[in-house]
């Protein structure tokens, strides 16, 4: 679905992306993870066509992202993590901009509206700020575009509603499907997305699907004492800590465990990780 290709990029004179390579398929929810400033936002950007390559291309489904034709733009929708909403109603809203989506549900919409507790007779201004990003995201799982672009959709959701967006999200996916969903706060897309993207030092090291990453690696406490392990973080019964796989069994995979793995520049790790592209290609 997504092809990104010798991707570069910068504001300025300062370079962000320089040949960038990235592919993307239907049926997956992506978690992008990076550290503050990487450029998350601004891949996003560039896939939704609102920021152009320097050099490179981004092709979504056959079509240039920045050339924003009306085909690609009515299968695509992107929640910003700053969101400005005027000053009508949620059905008002789906009324005057729903007709630009050829697959827009009402139906769905005002089911989801339920589901996240959002009045229908106010004005969305006057919603708080988390009441707002619900109902924005309500209408765009609604549109069920081919892509579906999130930044940081759970900034501003408390507790309770970043659990709903998760079940919600999971329930609209399908095969023709593809959702990017970019956040720093990694236990957010817990039990969530199925293919992990870390974009770190301008490239992305990892991109990868969680059943296989738990195929090569394990997670969990060890001894203090332990040696041998590829990453470890103090813990209070031990060391919190990333082993390689060696007897076939399997962890949940701890997302932040392995984030902070890989932005800590471990080569023993990284190295493994290339390895589990490699020969999920073979």
């Amino acid at each position: 679905m997504i092809e990104v290709s010798h991707l570069s990029f910068g504001y300025g004179k300062h370079k962000l992306f320089d040949n960038l390579n990235l592919t993307l398929k239907p049926g997956h929810i992506y978690g992008l993870l990076g550290m503050n400033g990487a450029g998350k936002s601004t891949l996003l950007k560039n896939i939704a066509g609102l920021a152009a390559p320097w050099a490179g291309t981004c092709r979504v489904n056959g079509e240039a992202a920045a050339k924003r034709n009306p085909s690609f733009l009515q299968e695509l929708f992107f929640v910003p993590e700053d969101i400005y909403l005027p000053p009508v109603t949620a059905k008002q809203f789906a009324k005057n901009t729903g007709h630009f989506y050829p697959k827009f549900d009402s139906r769905q919409f005002d089911q989801l509206l339920v589901d996240f507790n959002i009045p229908v007779d106010r004005q969305l201004t006057r919603l708080s700020l988390g009441q707002q990003k619900k109902a924005y995201i309500a209408f765009a799982l609604s549109t069920n575009t081919a892509l579906l672009i999130m930044d940081e959709p759970t900034n501003g959701l408390d507790i309770p509603s970043k659990a709903q967006f998760r079940k919600l999200v999971a329930s609209v996916l399908t095969d023709e499907r593809c959702m990017i969903i970019s956040t720093h706060q990694v236990r957010d897309l817990d039990n969530l997305i199925d293919t992990v993207l870390v974009l770190h030092n301008n490239h992305i090291v990892l991109n990868q699907t969680l059943d296989l990453i738990s195929e090569k690696l394990n997670f969990g406490v060890i001894p203090a004492n332990s040696a041998g392990y590829l990453y470890a973080e103090p813990h209070f019964s031990g060391l919190n800590a990333i082993t390689a796989n060696t007897d076939e069994s399997f962890t949940k995979v701890d997302m932040e465990l392995l984030f902070n793995a890989i932005v800590n520049n471990n080569p023993n790790l990284i190295t493994l990780i290339n390895q589990i592209g490699h020969e999920q290609h073979i």
